[in-house]
């Protein structure tokens, strides 16, 4: 899988690919229903697998992205993507700059200025419901017109369901906001994760006997807040369980957001390693506590808790 940063980037051998365009936030069930169906499409017509998506994503252009956290950074999504079977991990990922230009070109525009004249795509897979161009008035009737024209063909996947109700991006970040991470990890298939690098904390929980791995998610928002048993995985150390706190830390008076997770039964420098968090129940909200006495007995309560859910003997 290679990463292409712009569509200046693209390069002779990346045109006459099989193309399918979306956000890809999540890369929930739906989502690879739809990559598998691109790889079959691109393997009838042995043709390279393109991916393209969008950063920022377009409603975090139009609104700042405060209104729908993000559920995945491009890092997380690429790292996602190559954890999964080779039937769901595109050859190219052209990940686009959604920008003025971008946001105002016409549906029309978008096809021959993009999809023909850029990429000369061979096929196009898309889901029943895409809409695309300036205020999204470019359809699937339109990309069958234009596809008749310029020969590429167009195949479309209908929407994926779970208990009668669309799988999507939205749905998959409403559970995590109501803390229902079992109907999370039945959308995507897998447990909500992320990913980052352990960084230098103020070391507070030290001090407690909680020694805490610090994770920036350079990012505005989360659709995660308070308390979660968790597991870490990383190359060098497997899979480690823990729990971590999302959040501001209210008590300290945080003022940005991180993970801090504490990881049980384990006593080594793992400072700089990118590791990835794996979010399994939440324990609770985040709080500000008066003390640090009382945080720690918090705290204490949470481990014992996220130390039943992992089937660990409580100390």
């Amino acid at each position: 899988m290679h990463l292409i940063r712009g569509i200046h980037n693209l390069k002779q051998s990346h045109r006459g690919c099989a193309l399918t365009i979306g956000n890809f936030d999540g890369l929930h069930l739906g989502h690879q229903a739809l990559l598998r169906l691109l790889d079959e499409v691109a393997e009838k017509n042995q043709l390279k697998r393109c991916m393209m998506s969008f950063d920022p994503l377009p409603h975090e252009f139009f609104a700042g992205g405060l209104d729908r956290p993000r559920l995945m950074n491009t890092r997380d999504k690429l790292i996602a993507l190559a954890s999964y079977s080779p039937v769901f991990c595109p050859d190219y990922v052209l990940l686009m700059k959604f920008n003025n230009e971008l946001s105002s070109m016409t549906a029309v525009e978008f096809i021959e200025k993009i999809l023909v004249e850029k990429l000369a795509i061979k096929a196009l897979v898309i889901g029943d419901d895409f809409q695309f161009g300036h205020d999204r008035k470019g359809n699937l009737q339109l990309l069958q017109e234009y596809g008749a024209k310029h020969g590429f063909e167009v195949d479309t996947l209908d929407t994926h369901h779970m208990d009668e109700t669309r799988i999507s991006s939205t749905r998959v970040r409403e559970a995590l906001v109501s803390g229902d991470l079992k109907a999370c990890k039945n959308m995507l298939g897998r447990d909500y994760q992320i990913c980052g690098r352990v960084a230098h904390g103020d070391k507070r929980g030290r001090t407690i006997g909680f020694p805490t791995a610090n994770i920036h998610l350079h990012r505005p928002s989360t659709p995660l807040q308070g308390v979660y048993s968790v597991t870490i995985h990383s190359g060098t150390l497997g899979a480690v369980k823990g729990i971590a706190n999302v959040g501001y830390r209210p008590t300290v008076e945080g003022d940005h957001v991180r993970i801090e997770v504490h990881l049980f039964d384990f006593d080594q420098d793992i400072y700089g390693q990118n590791i990835c968090v794996s979010f399994h129940d939440r324990i609770r909200d985040e709080k500000k506590f008066e003390s640090f006495d009382a945080l720690k007995n918090q705290i204490q309560l949470d481990c014992h808790k996220a130390r039943e859910w992992h089937g660990l003997t409580n100390n």
